[in-house]
């Protein structure tokens, strides 16, 4: 994603800006985990992101497998105790544990969502019953299947009213459609397309306070620039919705 991003013009012709020029980009060396994985991964994400917050930064991260999320939104709760977690992603990532691993990806809202953090799943079309079953058990999950999306003129303001003041942002490239998202690991059809996504995020981002976001799930392949190309593209869209905001 990062490689790719050296494709993506500075000049935004929706937003009509060069959005890295309010307040500037910084991209960090990825985080080096030294072995560390599931919870201890989980903690060295925490106190980085933290780190960084602390610091009066907006972060945001690009990659890995959707278990990483987790360690974003433990920190973001510690300066946001009111967060609020909305999710663009095929699966509802809500199994209680996946290959007898509770830190899978499969799992990684399952731990949001016992982390006493609500949550609004945007793009599901995926899913396993007991997911399907908490979903309709919970009063801190709201979720928006595709199919129902697709029969609906105000999904769009009906999903932003389940959102509380403080938003943490998190996308997985596989809630795209596979016209929009090829490489991805498990790619499911009838997703999200590029444009209403786009209205959705930019509705979110004028009516919320995004606090930061993540893009992750992306699975290169040699020879194929697409995906990872158009998130590092929704990257700089999603900063320049909120330079944009922070400018008015």
């Amino acid at each position: 994603m990062i490689e790719a991003s050296h494709f993506v013009e500075f000049y935004d012709e929706m937003l009509d800006m060069e959005s890295y020029r309010h307040g500037g980009i910084a991209t960090l060396p990825a985080i080096d985990f030294n072995g560390r994985i599931d919870a201890d991964a989980i903690a060295l994400i925490e106190k980085e992101t933290s780190a960084h917050l602390d610091n009066g930064k907006y972060v945001i991260s690009a990659g890995a497998e959707h278990t990483v999320t987790f360690g974003f939104v433990k920190a973001f709760k510690k300066k946001y105790s009111d967060i609020h977690v909305l999710q663009i992603d095929a699966h509802s990532d809500l199994r209680m544990s996946y290959h007898d691993n509770i830190y899978s990806h499969a799992s990684v809202m399952a731990r949001v969502h016992e982390y006493g953090v609500p949550l609004t799943q945007i793009g599901i079309r995926a899913q396993c019953k007991e997911e399907s079953d908490l979903i309709k058990s919970s009063d801190r999950i709201n979720t928006f299947y595709t199919h129902k999306i697709r029969t609906s003129s105000i999904w769009m303001d009906d999903a932003i009213k389940t959102l509380g003041k403080n938003v943490y942002l998190t996308i997985d490239a596989d809630g795209f459609d596979p016209s929009v998202m090829p490489c991805v690991g498990t790619a499911e059809p009838n997703g999200l397309y590029w444009d209403e996504t786009i209205r959705f995020l930019e509705k979110v981002f004028s009516e919320r306070n995004v606090v930061g976001f993540d893009i992750v799930e992306i699975a290169p392949q040699e020879g194929q620039i697409l995906t990872q190309y158009n998130c590092a593209k929704l990257l700089y869209r999603l900063i320049g919705f909120q330079v944009r905001k922070a400018s008015h």
